[in-house]
Order: structure tokens, then C-alpha cells, then sequence
């Protein structure tokens, strides 16, 4: 376009009234019966991703086939397992299990579980994971956040110290109810429930937890026996400074050196990928130095707490100690609730986050079913509850991981470290355990993450502070819910309070846009265009016939300012996805009201549902009249204008 015809169009803004076009129809949509709508809405909410379209037009065999692949996905890929995967299984495997062990000693004790308990944790479980699970990446075991939560949650009932049998028993069977819980979610085709841990949610969640492991982890590091059993912020350091007098220099020597080893291994992992194996070595061999320190000069007489002689053996069946009854029945469901929802959504993040890497596809609903069967089965052998934690499944995926043989690979490790090497670890320090827990949760603390909430949506990080101070001051659980009812705040708040605003027309075009947003906009006079844009209902009708309302006195004040008249109210319903009875009433209030002001309501592209339900409701015909609907508000404008006189407006809005 040249110069002279672009400053002719500026001078002489052409607007969608002088456009000729061809007008479209409004067609009601397919009828469809009671039956089919259930059928659509059921499916599109329990079956989105369709599991079972891989069955159709297959022969019976083929489909028996299939089924035994969508219930355990390593008859999958199985078959097709060769030697060079092998290799590569082989070598991940051996990396993950020298970070799963001392990671599962120390997590143990972050739950006031036994040691030897968070090895079990690291045998059964992976190998049912490996049958069940749909991750290539996913390396299984006890996690920080869920050790800590289950820990906390149960000593609020139950001594570790002075009851330590009915704590390991409630521990197992909180594992048992966090295992079905899980599993119910993936069977039942609820996944989309743990969504509403949104990500600010987890990452001021996660953040807090991990300040909080880490101040717990001080006890050990100082050296101090008599501690808080409370979690919050407050707590800890009033206790820790009350009791300089049980400071050991020993033990925060040993410790800070430790940890600086564990936090520049770290480091340098970040820094440089392919030394992945700097970190993932790191615990072991800091288990290794310190219990060898430890022993040669007989530390343990000079004021440094070993973890002591560990039971030898694979685990033994815990069955019978799952408590179904009795006064502590409560405490454990809402426990297992707490602490599978946690550690579900983080093994199926995990999971996702990998999968996008490698471009294949984790079912979730699938997910949930492993992990919860695992856990199911691993509080009956021992275990209390696991899922895939990020730190080790990042070494897993850097290790060059190819499939879940890697987890049945650093089972068997855990295994023979079970079977014959347990008498190793008797004069382990504690405070080593201490500073394997706080180098691995240091990562969990996503400053950028945070930073990144806060350009995008500040609502977001408020959220987020409230799951992290929550968390900090009152309490883990606490803090969750916090962020949660907020989180569900804001979605009622959104669905409340829609939002809707004023269109006008781009010069030149048939295309209206939001007034505010596009200031080269321009108002077309008799005309008030709004669009909605949510689903109307009983939620948000009330509060929309009063913005309605507002919309068109202010455009009456402003019409009579121009010596015009308000002809046509325009609804825009393209982001009208459904309405209930209180939306139909909606639509009836608000076309009597536009009546009485002399003016006509216009629809403009209703979709199926909502036009289906508005037909049904109108039955004196002048709701639906076939000159009230348009497909576009561009033919609305361009075929109403023609019935009143126009006086083109000059200004710009």
C-alpha cells in the first residue's frame, strides 16, 4: 500500500457499516438425546486422552495383547530389549543405587522411621514400579518432602522414641492408605483432583519444606539431644539456641565439611552435566569417608551419634501390622492422604518433565496406578511410602537411563548391600545423614522459578508466599492448605466474577475488538457490543445482569451527550461455553430490561449447548428470533445499521 492511499484511509477511516458482506445463518445445533450428552460428558471427563481408541478394529487376540501392555507397559517395550540398552540400564542403575542408599538412610530418619527402613523402601518398590509404570526415567525410592510430612503428622499422636513400634506400625499403614488413595485416583479417572496443587502451590510448598528439613537437620549437625519435636521456624531456632551448652565442635567440624563437599559436587553437576556422576557419588562416598574417620579414631566416644548396628536381611513382611482399627485409624487415612497427594504429584511431574526430554508419553492415570500399587504392596513388605523423586531421577536421566531397568538394577544393589553389607554402616555418623538431606534439598528452593511467577501473575506469588511462610510458621500441612483454599479462592473468584468487556470496531475492518485494549477502536453509535467471556450460571448471573445493567447506563450518559439513542445490545457468546437455568433466567431479565429502554438484544454466535437450552426455555419465540442471532458481530452491524439512521462517529476510543 503506498503513501497516498494509506494517509486517505487515515483521514477517512473506512468502518465495518460500509463493507458489504454476506450475512450467515444461525443454525440450531444436532439434536442429540439425554444418553448421548451423559455419554459425551463422562468421557470428556474421565476419558480425555481416549485409552481405549488402540482397540478398535483390532482382532481378538491383538486386543488381549494390547490390554496386557496397557496394564504392565514392560511386556511393551520387553520384547524389543537388547544388549546395548542393557548396557546403558546397567550403568544408571549402579549411579542411582550409590545415591539411593545413603538418601534412604537419611530420609528414613527424616521420618523417625528406623535406617534400615528407607533401604527397604529402596528395594521392594522399584522393582514393582519397573512392571507397572510408564516412566523410562522415573528412579523410585523415599523422598524429602513425604518423609518429613509422614514424620511430623504422626508424631503429633505417637512417640518415635517412646513407642516406636506402634509409630513403625501407623507409618506402614499410612503407606497402605496413601497406596490406595493413589491407586483409586488413577482406577477411578480422577487425576485431574491434584491439579488443584497449582505450581506456584508447589514451588512455595516445596521451598518452605525444604527450609524447614534443613533446620531440622541441625540437631545433627550440632550435635544436639535434647530438640524441638516441633516443625515450625520459631521452634527450632529457639531450641537450637537454647541449648549451646550441647554443642559438639566434633560433629560441626565433621558436618561443615561434609556438607561444603556435598554442596560443591552439587555445584559442579549443575555447571557441567556430564560430571553428573560428581553428585550422584558424592553421598556414598561422604558415607564411606566419615564412617571411616569415624571408625579409625573411635569418634563415637567423643561426642559424634553413629546410627549404630542395622538389621541384616531383606525385608521381612509387614502385613500383619497394618492397623484398620483402633483410636489412631484417623490419623493414619489423613495422613496417607496428606503425604500420597504430595508424593503423587511429584512423581508424576518428575515423570512428565523427562518424558517431554525423550518425546514419549506418560499416561498419568496409568502413573497414579503404579505408584499407588507400589505402595501398596511396600507397606506389606516394609517400606513406607515412595515415589520418584527429582534428584535421583535427574541422575538417572544423565546417566543415560533407557528403561525402568535401571530401577530392577539399583534394587538388586540395594539388595546385596542388604544381604551382606549392612555391618558397613554401623559407625556411620548421623551428622553425614544430616548433610546428605540438606545438599538434597537444597535443590528445591527455585529462586527463578519464583522470580518468573512474579512478572506473570502476581496473584500467583501471593499464593506461592502463603504456601511458603504457611509452611515456615505453622506448619506443613498447614501451610498446604493455605495455598490450596487460596488457590480455590482465586478459580471462584474467576468464575464469579467474569470477564466481560466492550467491543468496537477496527477502521477498515469487519473485526471488533475490546475498546480498552485496541485504542484505534472505534464505537459504533446505537450500538452496545459486549462480550462475555465464561460460561454463565447460577455462580455469576446475578453479578452479570448488574455489570449488564452498568454497561448500558453509562452508554445511555454518554448517548445523550451526542443528542443519540441506544438501538441494539450485542452479546458476544463465542467464549459462552455452557449456561444452567440461572443463565437461561439470565438471558430473559436482561432481554425485558433492554426492552424497557427502547433498545433489542442481539446474540451473536451461540454455541450448541447454550443455544440448544435457550431454545427449550423460549417459548414465546422473540428470546431466539431469527433477525436477533448472527453468526459475527460484523454482520450483526452491518445488517442492523441499515434499519437506523447512522452518524459516524469521528473519535477514537
Amino acid at each position: 500500500m503506498d503513501s497516498s492511499n494509506m494517509n486517505q484511509q487515515h483521514h477517512h477511516p473506512q468502518s465495518c457499516l460500509d463493507i458489504a458482506m454476506e450475512v450467515h445463518r444461525v443454525v440450531p445445533p444436532p439434536h442429540e438425546t439425554t444418553v448421548q450428552k451423559l455419554k459425551t460428558t463422562l468421557k470428556e471427563t474421565f476419558f480425555p486422552d481416549d485409552p481405549l481408541r488402540q482397540f478398535k478394529g483390532q482382532p481378538a487376540k491383538r486386543k488381549w495383547i494390547l490390554a496386557a501392555q496397557y496394564l504392565f507397559p514392560i511386556l511393551q517395550w520387553g520384547p524389543d530389549y537388547t544388549l546395548n540398552l542393557f548396557k546403558s540400564d546397567v550403568v544408571s542403575g549402579l549411579t542411582i543405587a550409590s545415591l539411593a542408599i545413603p538418601q534412604g538412610i537419611s530420609y528414613a530418619k527424616l521420618a523417625n522411621l528406623p535406617p534400615i527402613v528407607g533401604l527397604y523402601s529402596s528395594f521392594v518398590p522399584p522393582l514393582v514400579y519397573a512392571v507397572l509404570g510408564s516412566s523410562r526415567d522415573l528412579a523410585v525410592g523415599p523422598v524429602s518432602i513425604a518423609s518429613l510430612i509422614l514424620g511430623s503428622m504422626l508424631r503429633q499422636e505417637v512417640s518415635p522414641v517412646n513407642d516406636p513400634l506402634l509409630f513403625l506400625q501407623l507409618a506402614f499403614t499410612t503407606t497402605f492408605f496413601a497406596g490406595f488413595f493413589q491407586a483409586s485416583l488413577g482406577f477411578l479417572r480422577l487425576g485431574f483432583i491434584i491439579d488443584f496443587l497449582s505450581k506456584a502451590t508447589l514451588i512455595g510448598f516445596m521451598a518452605g519444606a525444604a527450609i524447614i528439613v534443613s533446620l531440622q537437620q541441625l540437631k545433627a549437625l550440632l550435635g544436639i539431644t535434647h530438640f524441638t519435636k516441633k516443625m515450625g521456624l520459631v521452634p527450632v531456632l529457639s531450641s537450637v539456641f537454647h541449648n549451646t551448652k550441647e554443642w559438639s565442635w566434633q560433629t560441626i567440624l565433621m558436618g561443615f565439611c561434609f556438607l561444603v563437599f556435598l554442596l560443591v559436587a552439587r555445584h559442579v553437576s549443575i555447571k557441567k552435566p556430564k560430571l553428573f556422576w560428581v553428585s550422584a557419588g558424592a553421598p556414598l562416598v561422604s558415607v564411606i569417608l566419615s564412617t571411616l574417620l569415624v571408625f579409625a579414631f573411635k569418634a563415637q566416644n567423643h561426642g559424634i551419634s553413629i546410627i549404630g548396628k542395622l538389621q541384616e536381611g531383606l525385608n521381612p513382611p509387614s502385613l500383619n501390622m497394618l492397623q484398620f482399627h483402633g483410636s489412631h485409624l484417623g490419623l493414619t487415612i489423613k495422613t496417607g492422604l496428606v503425604t500420597g497427594i504430595i508424593s503423587l504429584t511429584e512423581g508424576i511431574a518428575v515423570g512428565r518433565t523427562f518424558a517431554a526430554l525423550k518425546n514419549y508419553k506418560v499416561d498419568g492415570n496409568k502413573e497414579m496406578m503404579a505408584i499407588g500399587l507400589m505402595n501398596m504392596v511396600g507397606s506389606s513388605t516394609s517400606c513406607y511410602i515412595t515415589t520418584g523423586a527429582f534428584s535421583r531421577s535427574a541422575v538417572n536421566h544423565n546417566a543415560g537411563a533407557k528403561t525402568a531397568v535401571s530401577n530392577i538394577v539399583m534394587s538388586v544393589t540395594v539388595m546385596v548391600t542388604l544381604l551382606f553389607l549392612m555391618p558397613l554402616f554401623q559407625y556411620t555418623p548421623n551428622v553425614v545423614l544430616g548433610a546428605i538431606i540438606i545438599s538434597a534439598v537444597v535443590g528445591l528452593i527455585d529462586i527463578p522459578a519464583a522470580c518468573q511467577i512474579w512478572k506473570v501473575d502476581k496473584f500467583d506469588f501471593i499464593v506461592m508466599l502463603c504456601a511458603f511462610f504457611g509452611v515456615i510458621f505453622i506448619s506443613v500441612q498447614g501451610g498446604l492448605g493455605i495455598a490450596v483454599g487460596i488457590s480455590i479462592f482465586k478459580i471462584l473468584l474467576q468464575v464469579t466474577r467474569p470477564k466481560t468487556v466492550m467491543l468496537g470496531n477496527i477502521p477498515g475492518t469487519d473485526i471488533f475488538r475490546d475498546l480498552h485494549h485496541y485504542k484505534e477502536s472505534m464505537k459504533i453509535p446505537g450500538f452496545l457490543i459486549l462480550s462475555i467471556e465464561s460460561p454463565i450460571n447460577f455462580a455469576n448471573s446475578t453479578y452479570l445482569n448488574e455489570r449488564v445493567l452498568r454497561w448500558i447506563e453509562e452508554c445511555e450518559a454518554e448517548d445523550q451527550k451526542k443528542q443519540s439513542s441506544l438501538r441494539f445490545v450485542i452479546f458476544e457468546m463465542s467464549a459462552v461455553s455452557g449456561i444452567d437455568t440461572s443463565g437461561v433466567s439470565f438471558f430473559k431479565e436482561v432481554r425485558k430490561m433492554i426492552e424497557k429502554k427502547g433498545a433489542e438484544l442481539v446474540l451473536v454466535n451461540p454455541l450448541g449447548e447454550v443455544m440448544e437450552k435457550l431454545q427449550k426455555s423460549d417459548e414465546s419465540g422473540e428470546l431466539m428470533r431469527p433477525d436477533c442471532m448472527f453468526l459475527t458481530v460484523g454482520e450483526a452491524v452491518a445488517t442492523l445499521s441499515a434499519t437506523i439512521k447512522v452518524q459516524p462517529s469521528t473519535g477514537v476510543v
